[in-house]
């Protein structure tokens, strides 16, 4: 895999977009977002599918205290709000635009379901990416549950290298460009702010990792 969500380098957005098909054309818009402007909130109807044109997305939920949990940033191409597909009446988290110009493709369900319906292959890539996400989101509890926060550090590690690692031109060592702030890096892990910029440190003294901004190097050593 070679970013998150994406299966066999095809972007689904290409693929699914309605305005792509003569029968759905005419009936078709794209929604324009500011920065912090929601997409859709919890417990909002369950009742469309969407796809990034331009920007990013975090998908996210609040606790009873009101603090913001991220689970995901989504970039261009991408899907969301996708478990609506599988009858989810009601939404159990938030969209929010990251990017001042964020333009989104909504999908209705039932014109989702034709599209799939006319289009096997691509049915079940779908089916895939929802499997893949409920999997993914199972073994980040597991390492939440069991594992502390040196290892949830390295497994998040291995997981970006995964999403949007590159080799680099030393080789060996692979460069990451990822959307994530710290702060989104700790509350998916679950732990502080300071307690990961403490293990980044180690790491990068250890000479396991380099860092700046939005780009981590996985070293030889790693």
């Amino acid at each position: 895999m070679n970013r998150l969500w994406f299966f066999e380098d095809v972007n689904l957005f290409k693929m699914l977009c309605p305005h792509k098909y003569k029968a759905h054309t005419a009936t078709h818009e794209f929604n324009n977002y500011k920065k912090q402007d929601y997409i859709y909130f919890e417990e909002d109807s369950s009742n469309k599918v969407y796809l990034i044109d331009k920007g990013k997305v975090k998908l996210g939920y609040y606790t009873e205290d009101g603090e913001e949990i991220v689970k995901a940033i989504l970039a261009k191409g991408e899907i969301f709000g996708e478990k609506a597909i599988l009858g989810e009446g009601k939404r159990n988290e938030f969209a929010m635009a990251m990017d001042n110009k964020t333009t989104i493709c909504p999908v209705g369900v039932e014109t989702m379901h034709d599209l799939m319906r006319d289009n096997r292959p691509f049915s079940f890539r779908i089916y895939k990416l929802i499997g893949f996400r409920i999997k993914k989101l199972e073994r980040r509890l597991e390492l939440l549950l069991f594992k502390d926060a040196k290892t949830r550090v390295e497994e998040f590690l291995k997981e970006l290298a995964d999403d949007y690692g590159k080799p680099s031109i030393n080789k060996g060592e692979t460069v990451i460009n990822h959307p994530y702030t710290q702060k989104e890096i700790a509350t998916l892990i679950g732990t502080s702010r300071p307690t990961l910029n403490s293990i980044l440190n180690q790491f990068k003294e250890e000479n396991r990792i380099d860092f700046h901004r939005n780009t981590i190097i996985l070293k030889l050593s790693a």
